[in-house]
């Protein structure tokens, strides 16, 4: 093969194409320090709990509707879900429909109670009808758990970008990536808080928008604005003909892929309104009127991105070959900067180069604010939930909660590079759908039973949120995600017993079980008083911070 007839990342990785790599790394810098620039500036206002937790409450819901859309459409949303579709047609779109109907049910139970009961964590809603230190202990643990979850995601997309970008083929410069992005992460959240975190997320979804705008537009182009004609033109490229716009090509096959369809699709709808970096950006706007503007305004830019994903995965279906997806990514987290490159003019063109450049940039900033979101919400749980009312029982002071925040998110950055090292390998979108199972197990079960029912005990919140986190996270650990396939995390091991790739089916409805159990069980009568005081707060806004 030519070697202008190659892939731009392997041309890289051959040494070819010196000028293209200055361009691709000089756009990147440009996007990366731009970004940090904004969280230098925002963290310089930032002056103490309210600022480095809630951004000081000061922005409205088009701006917080705006940042969720931007801490929302992550890695999994631009690179796993174009991968998705490119290798498996209508079942890897199923994805984008999951995303964005489980909106709804965030919109619908959770975005204003939640902002009118709280003050920074998921921690204060638990806490205020039942017994502070066990609640919000558990609370604490199940945010990190799921925080984590979802910060391997991001590591394995940016791992990926980052390789594909700069022609990096060995294992060793694959970790040294990871490594950095999540030294990069660290410092976002260190130095800007929430103020910063929400600036960088808002320009993220505009960028992330436009970009992908461009590349919708210029595939309706090449295909004269025919759906049919792209679509025909996927399905033979695929080798899968007609099958690959059909359902059943990776849930279809078996009976356990059929249940394992329904397993994702209850995560993906329940997960959304559990997510701990997601809840926590209902305390940025200054009224709870604000928090339902903000989820109306999220759900329209996240809805008009996910029908753009259409043209994301299938023209990267019809433009390039399957196995040179697979060979830049096994997992096919690639698909969307290599239709980039097909489209602004192919491999070796001026035109490829810079679109290429431009979508991983905006894609590697779209991995950096979610990150930064993350990593907010556990260290803000750690710091304000853990630190504060368990450790120090309230008597620590503003700087030093702040400050515990920092550490936390040291610590908790150097997990997510550990693990991440080891996740690199994986769908993103697959993996983003097993925290948001572990949130919809653990999370969701608490905080409904908290808002909307009067006889919820302590004994039943640990026992749902152990049970569901206990429950999620040990299914995963002996699934096909970590061993005993070739995609999975230890593709040389097979430990695994339970058959199905997302424990949401189990672990969701024993979430829900187990709280309404534990509260029958439990010795502790519910006060009846502080429910119809959370009741009150929760619907009219009355006494919310």
């Amino acid at each position: 093969m030519n070697l202008t007839q190659q892939p731009l990342a392997q041309q890289l990785a051959a040494g070819g194409a010196g000028e293209h790599r200055a361009l691709i790394i000089t756009l990147f810098a440009v996007f990366v320090a731009a970004t940090l620039g904004i969280t230098v500036w925002a963290g310089r206002q930032t002056k103490g709990t309210e600022d480095f937790y809630a951004g000081g409450r000061q922005f409205s819901g088009f701006q917080n509707g705006l940042a969720i859309s931007g801490d929302y459409m992550s890695a999994a949303s631009f690179l796993g879900i174009a991968g998705a579709i490119a290798l498996f047609g209508y079942d890897g779109f199923l994805y984008s429909i999951g995303f964005l109907v489980a909106w709804l049910v965030a919109l619908l139970l959770v975005a204003e109670p939640l902002r009118n009961s709280g003050r920074f964590t998921m921690g204060d809603v638990l806490a205020y009808r039942m017994r502070q230190r066990p609640v919000r202990t558990a609370a604490g643990t199940s945010t990190i758990v799921v925080s984590i979850f979802y910060l391997l995601a991001q590591m394995a997309g940016a791992g990926a970008l980052v390789t594909l970008l700069l022609g990096i083929t060995s294992e060793a410069g694959k970790i040294l990536v990871v490594v950095l992005v999540g030294i990069v992460m660290i410092l976002y959240v260190t130095i800007g808080g929430m103020k910063g975190t929400t600036w960088v997320q808002m320009v993220k979804a505009v960028l992330l928008i436009a970009g992908t705008l461009l590349i919708t537009f210029l595939v309706a182009l090449k295909f004269h604005f025919n759906l049919s004609d792209l679509l025909g033109a996927a399905a033979e490229n695929s080798g899968k003909g007609s099958a690959f716009l059909e359902p059943g090509l990776k849930y279809g096959a078996t009976a356990t892929s059929k249940i394992d369809f329904i397993s994702l699709g209850l995560a993906l709808v329940l997960g959304t309104a559990g997510l701990p970096h997601i809840l926590i950006r209902f305390y940025t706007v200054p009224t709870a009127k604000a928090a339902r503007k903000s989820v109306n305004w999220a759900i329209g830019i996240i809805g008009v991105f996910y029908l753009m994903t259409i043209a994301l995965g299938f023209g990267a279906a019809a433009l390039i070959k399957p196995e040179t997806i697979t060979v830049s990514n096994k997992a096919g987290n690639t698909a969307a900067p290599l239709l980039a490159e097909a489209i602004g003019g192919g491999a070796g063109s001026t035109g490829g180069a810079i679109l290429l450049a431009v979508i991983s940039a905006v894609a590697f900033a779209t991995i950096l604010a979610v990150v930064a979101g993350l990593t907010l919400a556990s260290s803000s749980s750690f710091a304000h939930d853990l630190y504060v009312n368990v450790i120090r029982k309230g008597k620590a002071t503003e700087k030093e909660e702040v400050g515990a925040a920092r550490w936390a998110t040291v610590g908790i950055g150097a997990v997510a590079i550990v693990l991440g090292v080891f996740a690199r390998g994986l769908n993103v979108a697959g993996l983003v759908a097993l925290a948001f199972a572990v949130a919809a197990s653990a999370n969701l079960p608490t905080l409904l039973y908290s808002l909307f029912w009067k006889r919820f005990t302590t004994q039943g919140a640990l026992w749902s949120i152990y049970g569901g986190l206990a429950s999620s996270v040990f299914l995963v650990l002996f699934s096909p995600v970590v061993s005993g396939k070739e995609t999975s995390m230890f593709p040389g091991a097979d430990f695994g017993f339970f058959p199905l790739e997302n424990p949401g089916l189990i672990s969701i409805p024993l979430g829900f079980l187990l709280g309404w159990l534990g509260s029958l069980l439990s010795k502790e009568e519910p006060d009846a008083q502080k429910y119809a005081e959370l009741e009150v707060r929760s619907l009219t806004g009355t006494g919310a911070h």
